[in-house]
């Protein structure tokens, strides 16, 4: 049996994996089973680095790891990878900075990736490649001589060729792409965008199903939503309900009932819309004040870069006005905090939320969509108000999708999710979590593993540029 081998830019060791819990470390746990073994950057710099693979073993799991240096950090992790590439990827291209020295520091960080990796690997290893951060890897291990499948699943959009072409360079991170055996994509329309970039850059046409050839060998796109294990999920919310957390929250609550929203501090999560949101919200349905709190939680993240920094001001300047507007001695509107919640307790947090407001800008999948949905009172569950630009919202069509950049939208479905009627709010619920249920982290896991591991990929002829 073919061992696999799992690299992303980021490796969540043994002893971090409690503190780190939550996004790939809980999509690949059913993929790493003993004898795996995870690849990637320690998380450590320094101003020389380190040329040492560091590795560690816990549970049957190989865990290796390298360290960067200060100028590589900040070439390939700060400047290119969220500089340039996380942007571009959620069609944003006035905050896109690229500087060909950033571009030339990301592939010679993937040139050292594959270095470090490439002793480590025995022939008939599955090779699996995670997010935006490693693009190139495939190619510099090609280079090295390795002829194993490796296959490569990008966590956030893809663009069409108007906006990802603007990116110079674009077409050799499209080359690397095609490197692969199997790119994996949340949504239709993220592979589809792929596909029309590698029709009209490389001139290279797919088959129905995703498959194209590149430089003689048979090449896949998939689709293949990632997904989260709900039946577990839904266990641990309705435990850590009635844990000290929960019963600390909902105390503070009094009578009001509880919305909330979860999120990294990214100005792709559309926070200062949703927060104006909330505004609007107590201005037109002033029966909600003191009957509803917001939390928004947000963790802080990238705070190098000063697209971050000005976004931190930005939101402590309208939850202040919010704040300021609407508090009573007794009650706060909003809610803002900007520091971690281990993901036990946003379980039980999200049992007790009539409201969750998911709402980013552009967003790959979105996975706390699908985890409030599970963590719901089945007999009197919540209410998703999602948008219809996060990659969830292809599937989880029950929610009450709305236009991120409109906050008068996002204010009156949440009146209406606050309206809404026991029987529908059950009736939505049900179905988005029979969604939830069928499609987990198992099954992601499985999907692309299987596509991984055939050979018999070749596209049918005659091949179609029209791809759904």
């Amino acid at each position: 049996m073919s061992r696999l081998v799992i690299v992303s830019n980021r490796v969540p060791l043994p002893n971090e994996r409690a503190a780190r819990a939550g996004g790939l470390a809980v999509a690949l746990a059913d993929a790493l089973i003993p004898g795996s073994l995870w690849f990637g950057w320690s998380g450590r710099r320094s101003a020389r680095g380190s040329a040492v693979t560091h590795v560690q073993r816990s549970e049957g799991i190989t865990y290796a790891t390298v360290d960067l240096t200060d100028a590589d950090y900040q070439s390939f992790y700060v400047n290119f990878s969220n500089g340039a590439l996380w942007p571009l990827l959620h069609s944003r291209l006035g905050l896109l900075e690229f500087q060909s020295s950033d571009y030339e520091g990301y592939r010679h960080v993937n040139q050292q990736f594959a270095a470090a990796l490439f002793p480590l690997l025995r022939p008939d290893d599955m090779i699996w490649v995670h997010d935006y951060h490693l693009i190139p890897l495939a190619t510099e291990l090609r280079a090295l001589g390795v002829r194993n499948r490796i296959g490569f699943f990008l966590h956030t959009p893809f663009v069409p060729p108007s906006t990802f072409l603007a990116l110079p360079r674009a077409n050799e991170l499209l080359t690397d792409l095609a490197t692969y055996d199997v790119i994996g994509f949340h949504t239709r329309s993220y592979r589809r965008a792929f596909l029309e970039c590698l029709a009209e850059t490389l001139d290279v046409s797919a088959d129905k199903d995703g498959r194209f050839m590149f430089n003689g060998r048979p090449v896949c796109a998939i689709v293949d939503p990632i997904g989260i294990d709900a039946t577990g999920f839904a266990q641990l919310a309705d435990d850590t309900a009635r844990g000290p957390e929960a019963r600390m929250l909902r105390e503070s609550l009094g009578r009001s009932n509880l919305a909330i929203g979860v999120d990294r501090l990214d100005y792709s999560k559309g926070l200062a819309n949703r927060f104006e949101a909330v505004g609007r919200f107590f201005h037109s349905y002033p029966q909600h004040r003191r009957h509803l709190t917001f939390l928004q939680i947000a963790a802080r993240s990238r705070e190098e870069q000063g697209a971050y920094q000005r976004l931190r001001r930005e939101l402590d300047r309208i939850v202040g006005d919010i704040n300021g507007r609407y508090s009573e001695f007794d009650w706060t509107p909003l809610r803002y905090m900007t520091r971690a919640v281990k993901r036990d307790t946003l379980a039980g947090f999200f049992r007790l939320a009539r409201l969750a407001v998911v709402t980013p800008l552009r967003d790959g999948m979105n996975l706390v969509a699908k985890e409030y949905v599970a963590a719901q009172d089945p007999q009197d569950p919540g209410v998703l108000i999602l948008s219809r630009f996060a990659g969830a919202a292809e599937e989880m069509t029950e929610a009450l999708l709305v236009n991120p950049y409109d906050s008068d939208e996002i204010a009156a479905a949440m009146h209406a999710g606050l309206s809404m009627s026991l029987g529908e709010r059950q009736l939505r619920w049900q179905t988005l979590f029979d969604k939830v249920a069928e499609n987990t982290a198992e099954r992601f896991c499985s999907v692309f593993l299987s596509h991984l591991g055939r050979t018999d990929l070749r596209p049918e002829r005659p091949t179609l540029r029209a791809i759904s």
